[in-house]
This record gives C-alpha cells, structure tokens and sequence, in this order.
C-alpha cells in the first residue's frame, strides 16, 4: 500500500518515489514503473499507459497532480473501457486513497500518479 504522499513525493512499500511513477498490482504480481514521463507533462494519452493496457486490471486510478492540473485525453478513457478497465480520476490525494482502498480489497489495479502540480 501507499504509505504517505505530498507534492512530489510517495512512498510505496517502503520505497520512497520523487518522479511520477505507475504501481501495478494483478493476480500474478506487483510492479512500479518509476520515473514515468509522458508525451507531454500534463496531458495524458492512450501511449503514456502502454504497460496498464498490458496488464490484466480491472481498476485505472488516475492521481491527475495534487492541484488536479494533468489533464487526459478522451481516447485514454475510450481505450480503458474497450479493455474493460474501470478508470477513475482524482488530485493525487484522493487517487491514493482510493488506490489503497482497491489494494487492500486486492482488487487487480493499477495506479498513475502525477506527483506535483
């Protein structure tokens, strides 16, 4: 689980995270992508996701910035419900809320945090 976040800073099972990054949970595993960098900073498209599209999830948590600033492209939430993943988008707090809330219920999720703005 996510133990703390505050801008630009998150700490997953007792690794600490300065860079955006997607944390991967499934029924065969768990794996963090550190250092995510998008297309473009703070818009999300349907290729900045490729690892989560590879992965068998059921639940896109989307942190959009802890002042809610990344925006996303329609065709990711196109994308997600063609894969028949549930996407949800919040300021980067209450993403990692939910996230956890998914993860302790283990609920095969994947979670894409914008850290900062």
């Amino acid at each position: 689980m996510i133990s703390s976040y505050s801008f630009g800073h998150l700490v997953f099972k007792n690794t600490s995270y300065n860079k955006d990054l997607i944390i991967i949970k499934t029924q065969k595993g768990e794996k963090v992508i550190p250092n995510w960098w998008r297309k473009e900073g703070h818009y999300l498209y349907i290729e900045d996701l490729e690892e989560v599209w590879k992965s068998e999830v059921e639940y896109l948590i989307i942190g959009t910035g802890a002042y809610g600033v990344m925006k996303i492209d329609p065709k990711v939430k196109d994308k997600a419900k063609e894969l028949n993943i549930k996407l949800e988008a919040f300021k980067t707090s209450d993403a990692v809320a939910r996230f956890n809330e998914l993860y302790s219920q283990n609920k095969s999720v994947a979670g894409a945090f914008h850290l900062t703005c």
